[in-house]
């Protein structure tokens, strides 16, 4: 039997939760990650400072605020952004704060097209 992950229902998500969830620098950088890459990264392809359980404690509230969904395969986990979800629920906020993020990192931002809503 494969074991699941719980994720949050988009309606029920508030805005100070994933607030919350954006304030840590090593989930901003989560985000950054998993929006410049292809779909289901494993936690493990994420080089983030920090031990694997605080990087395993920063997966799950960004899972818990709704902004990621997780799954298993074999023994990996893999994450992948609630674009979608997060554009309907709160219209252009994730690509705000990835670009925010990319330009304070000093990265080209390659923001997903569905997490750009009215942003130019």
């Amino acid at each position: 039997m494969a074991r699941e992950l719980a994720h949050p229902d988009i309606t029920s998500v508030s805005l100070d939760t994933v607030l919350a969830a954006l304030a840590d620098p090593i989930r901003r950088e989560i985000i950054t990650q998993l929006s410049t890459g292809h779909n289901d990264q494993a936690c493990i392809a994420f080089e983030l400072p920090v031990s694997k359980s605080t990087s395993t404690h920063h997966f799950r509230v960004l899972r818990e605020a709704g902004l990621i969904t997780q799954r298993y395969e074999g023994t990996a986990i893999l994450n992948t952004l609630r674009c979608a979800d997060m554009e309907s629920r709160f219209p252009g906020l994730l690509g705000a704060v990835i670009k925010a993020e990319c330009r304070t990192r000093g990265r080209a931002a390659s923001v997903p097209a569905d997490a750009v809503h009215g942003q130019q």
